[in-house]
């Protein structure tokens, strides 16, 4: 299975956020590939838009993700699994034959209704309102350390 964190906006290379979220995906990519996750990556859209507008950016993300793809979406009123229960949905999605899942981020306003009916399932990190950039970084963290209770290293303590 692919795992892919889909994001509206670029970051630029420099910034900590990005730097963070592509160190925790790499490593969760390493970490992943012999318990059968094949790649783990970052995909980042960018509408181009004057303002936010979250149906055309709801639009611009479910257009560059794979037909067919399960599809979550991050989002504040979404549930709140916790990282164990995060690990076994990623491990239940795999062993269930999921080709490809995506963790979406939408833009400044959230999600289109589109993409809210789009997605299997919606997921939150609490009721707490937090910066994209950091969503970005703490979704790719969250990945890395599914990967490490999966696979049963000491990364994750209770």
């Amino acid at each position: 299975m692919i795992v892919t964190l889909a994001a509206i906006g670029r970051l630029k290379a420099s910034d900590p956020e990005q730097v963070m979220t592509k160190d925790w995906l790499s490593r969760a990519e390493g970490l992943g590939k012999p318990m059968g996750f094949r790649g783990v990556g970052l995909l980042e859209i960018d509408p181009k838009l004057r303002d936010p507008d979250r149906d055309k950016e709801s639009a611009c993300l479910l257009a560059a993700l794979e037909p067919g793809t399960l599809i979550i979406a991050l989002d504040e009123q979404g549930h709140s699994p916790g990282s164990v229960g995060f690990a076994h949905k990623l491990s239940g999605w795999r062993d269930a034959g999921h080709r490809q899942i995506n963790l979406v981020i939408g833009g400044p306003d959230g999600h289109g209704q589109d993409l809210k009916n789009a997605a299997t399932v919606t997921l939150a990190f609490g009721s707490w309102t937090w910066p994209h950039k950091l969503v970005r970084a703490m979704a790719a963290e969250q990945i890395y350390r599914a990967m490490t209770i999966l696979a049963g290293t000491p990364y994750h303590r209770v």
